[in-house]
């Protein structure tokens, strides 16, 4: 049935005339219900008569547990409901109770998906109406809130409210369970669901479950193999907008912030700022149950994990979850069986063209990545990245437990399993124990005469990955250990060090007398 009153501005239809006219004053800017009292004028009644109670000072209905006054009577019934626990409305889909009535039918919306509330502007709709409030300023452009300190500005005096609280350190959401307090109301919503272990945002495709919307929208996009985000300069694509923004840095942004004590060059301010905290040795991020400290804030979030044992990020594949993004996308790889880029020389096959390029490096024994310091070459950037810290002394990856730096993330991982005293892994030949289950598999081969490690020159196996790369080296006649003293070289870190000794053996000491 067709709607009888049509705007001629936007051409949205109304059903009653008084309707229509409360929507032409979104046009018009007509704000006909001023009050008395301070003049202040609205487009709609009921905003007059919410504003007109910010002008009666006179509160009749009072809290007999903790005496605060209310103008309205159900406002005082709500109020006593945060003191006896109360809950009495429970939602017949999934049982959970609620203390108002007004959180009962904006949660019964997340089973149903309704949406009653429609910005006249632009259509798109929300289902509660304070997010179409907050929503509808967008279109105003204005910003009449300020921050005394800073001078940002915001839309809604909650806003500049939060804000504030950035300067202030206040925190006034504190979680009754742990005590962790947050300067934001959401903040602390978001934190309970890992005491309840609720996860009200569910996938249409899988039914997975997840605490935050953000963490849905994540998974979400693995259900599509679709990339429609192509960088115009190398055509590397990407699924999400954001992603192929941050990408685009590396060919257009000038790194125009410089460490003046290293020269080390950054494309933001923000990289410079949490670089310098390794010069300073500043650790400004300390966590709220042990005070460890650390120097960014990425290292506090991952060490608090320890303490909450959450495991946010799980595999779709197989349900197993980790705590870090970085352990969830390197199991990944275990689940792609197929290789589809061979090796046209020897036909080993690689999960990506990146790992494929690096590899013919070694057929071809290309060294593109030079040491601007020593002029030391090497087949793999990342191989001239930890070269490079031989000269700075960087050591970016700090241990969460004890804050002793490595060079090398593998010196890290290897190092942590000395902070755990369980050697779970047993074997069953002789009884060794062992840390991890890989080392236990490695040692097994020692019983096994299994030797899964081939050399593809001469095909003498090995035990492990490590004496094959050894091995390798015999044929390259490479030796990249090199003596800083002599400058004799070697094919293995071991043998240097055997070497070192004879430069550092003590002369005995003789007596003149």
């Amino acid at each position: 049935m067709q709607k009888p009153h049509t705007c001629d501005i936007c051409h949205k239809a109304f059903d009653k005339n008084s309707e229509f006219m409360i929507h032409l004053r979104k046009h018009t800017k007509e704000k006909p219900f001023t009050c008395n009292l301070c003049d202040k004028a609205f487009s709609e009644r009921e905003y007059l008569l919410i504003h007109l109670k910010t002008h009666m000072k006179e509160k009749p209905h009072a809290c007999y547990i903790c005496n605060k006054a209310f103008l309205k009577k159900s406002d005082l019934n709500k109020h006593i409901r945060t003191h006896t626990k109360e809950k009495p409305f429970a939602c017949v889909i999934c049982t959970k109770r609620f203390s108002q009535h007004s959180s009962f039918k904006r949660h019964l919306r997340t089973h149903t998906d309704e949406k009653p509330f429609e910005c006249d502007v632009c259509a798109k709709t929300f289902s509660q109406k304070t997010s179409l409030n907050a929503h509808f300023i967008i279109h105003t452009n204005e910003k009449p809130y300020a921050c005394d300190i800073c001078g940002r500005a915001f839309l809604r005096k909650g806003d500049l409210n939060q804000h504030s609280r950035l300067h202030t350190k206040e925190k006034p959401h504190a979680c009754n369970l742990c005590n962790k307090a947050f300067a934001k109301k959401s903040g602390l919503v978001v934190h309970l669901r890992i005491h309840t272990n609720e996860k009200p945002f569910k996938c249409d495709m899988c039914s997975k479950a997840f605490s935050q919307k953000t963490g849905l929208n994540s998974h979400l996009i693995s259900h599509t193999t679709d990339k429609p985000y192509a960088c115009d300069i190398c055509g590397k694509a990407y699924r999400r907008k954001k992603d192929l923004h941050q990408h685009f840095q590396i060919h257009t942004e000038e790194k125009a912030y410089l460490c003046d004590l290293c020269n080390k060059a950054f494309i933001k301010k923000s990289g410079l700022t949490r670089h310098l905290l390794k010069h300073t040795r500043e650790k400004p991020f300390a966590c709220d149950i042990c005070y460890k400290t650390y120097s960014e804030k990425s290292s506090l979030k991952k060490h608090f994990l320890m303490h909450t044992k959450e495991k946010p990020y799980s595999c779709d594949l197989c349900n197993k979850a980790f705590s870090i993004k970085e352990y969830l996308l390197m199991h990944l790889k275990t689940h792609m069986k197929e290789k589809p880029h061979a090796c046209d020389i020897c036909n080993k096959a690689f999960l990506k063209k990146s790992d494929l390029n690096t590899h013919i490096r070694t057929h071809t024994k290309e060294k593109p990545f030079v040491c601007v310091i020593c002029t030391k070459r090497f087949s793999e950037n990342s191989s001239l990245k930890r070269h490079l810290r031989t000269h700075t002394d960087e050591k970016p990856y700090e241990c969460n437990v004890c804050a002793k730096a490595f060079a090398q993330k593998t010196g890290l991982n290897a190092h942590f399993i000395t902070h755990t005293k369980d050697k779970s892994y047993a074997c069953d030949l002789c009884n060794k124990v062992f840390h991890r289950k890989g080392d236990l598999n490695k040692h097994v081969r020692r019983h096994t005469e299994e030797k899964p490690h081939a050399c593809d020159l001469c095909n003498k196996a090995f035990y492990r990955k490590a004496e094959l790369n050894r091995h390798f080296l015999s044929h390259t006649k490479e030796k990249p250990f090199a003596c800083d003293v002599c400058s004799k070289t070697y094919y293995t870190r071991s043998d240097l060090n055997s070497h070192l000794r004879t430069h550092t053996e003590m002369i005995p000491f003789v007596n003149d007398q």
